[in-house]
């Protein structure tokens, strides 16, 4: 009885694995994003610590659940987490596996230097070994225009980013700078060849169409990365790039009610990093000095930043409620993929 007890237990979970997206490492990007915007908001306004601490554990839990899941969806469920992985849009989403543990890193830092020191050096192997894979797949061309969207930006231009910021945290800023670097240009490739997609392919598709909040991430990341790798008060450079996020938000807000015809879903966390990265990139460059129009538009970044994260708490909350959160996996994914050996991806 005990051990059909266990099949039926290790059965279910199997079926719960198999529904959990790499998309879902997102929502970490969110609250713990969320979190550096508050602890750079204690720095500058004094406002409660604990707060951004708090965001910091919840984030921290959120990823330390996902980690657990995801890697049983690779051992319970692996035809799945290889459709995953073959898919050219959702493999990049895979990407933020890395990304998330160095903001965990970044987290731990203040309590624990070993700790964060050994989930940095994780997260940046990973996150090399990831962009090169991805990358090198889609230097052999064959792809098609119309799977072309921001999740582009998510294995090298997040990656890099946030590797180079707490890179600098940790005392490495040299390092900081070279991998900043790999980012900036990385992302100026990957722009082009997307607003080529934009200006001149088919409309993208509803569902696909949340994913252009990632559009504002690159800029505004990149701005904390590079205040990260770099000292004194803000110059010319870190006013471009916070002033080209600006950019990002007004065209998003410009388009929000075309990205809205997409019912709420998981989708909508696309927003989060960049909403948060606005704020924190404006709080840091008031924190070294800025008293100009950056430190005008920094309360109402900071306040957009908290309203993002509690709309898209909500909504998903809400979808939990209603069992609505895990879709069922398609039935082509319950196939093992026959082109992953194609795309240099271990089966």
């Amino acid at each position: 009885m005990s051990l059909l007890i266990s099949l039926s237990t290790t059965a279910a979970f199997s079926r719960t694995v198999q529904r959990v997206p790499a998309s879902f490492f997102g929502i970490v990007l969110g609250v713990a994003g969320l979190g550096a915007s508050w602890r750079a908001a204690h720095q500058v306004w004094g406002l409660p610590a604990w707060i951004g601490e708090a965001l910091m554990l919840t984030g921290a839990l959120i990823w330390a659940v996902l980690m657990v899941v995801y890697g049983a969806k690779w051992m319970l469920a692996r035809q799945y987490a290889l459709r995953e992985a073959a898919d050219p849009i959702q493999c990049c989403f895979i990407g933020l596996v890395g990304v998330t543990t160095s903001l965990i890193a970044a987290a731990a830092l203040p309590y624990s230097r070993p700790v964060a020191m050994a989930l940095f050096v994780m997260a940046a192997v990973f996150t090399l070994g990831f962009g090169l894979w991805r990358t090198g797949g889609l230097w052999q061309g064959g792809r098609d225009h119309l799977d072309t969207t921001p999740v582009l930006y998510l294995p090298t231009v997040a990656g890099t980013f946030v590797t180079a910021t707490v890179a600098a945290a940790l005392g490495w800023a040299d390092w900081g700078q070279l991998v900043f670097g790999a980012g900036v240009f990385s992302w100026l490739a990957i722009e082009s060849v997307l607003l080529h997609r934009l200006y001149t392919e088919r409309s993208l598709p509803a569902p696909l169409r949340p994913t252009l909040g990632i559009q504002l991430a690159p800029p505004v990341v990149g701005a904390v990365a590079y205040l990260s790798v770099t000292e004194g008060p803000p110059d010319v450079a870190a006013h471009m790039l916070l002033g080209y996020g600006f950019l990002q938000v007004l065209v998003l807000f410009r388009l929000l009610p075309w990205i809205a015809q997409q019912t709420f879903a998981p989708s909508y966390w696309s927003f989060s990093f960049g909403a948060t990265a606005l704020a924190t990139a404006s709080l840091r460059m008031v924190e070294r000095g800025d008293a100009g129009a950056v430190a005008v538009l920094a309360a109402p970044c900071f306040v957009m930043a908290n309203l993002v994260i509690v709309l898209l708490s909500a909504g998903t909350l809400r979808l939990a409620v209603r069992h609505r959160l895990l879709l069922p996996p398609t039935p082509d994914a319950m196939q093992a993929p026959t082109s992953a050996y194609e795309k240099g991806f271990p089966s």
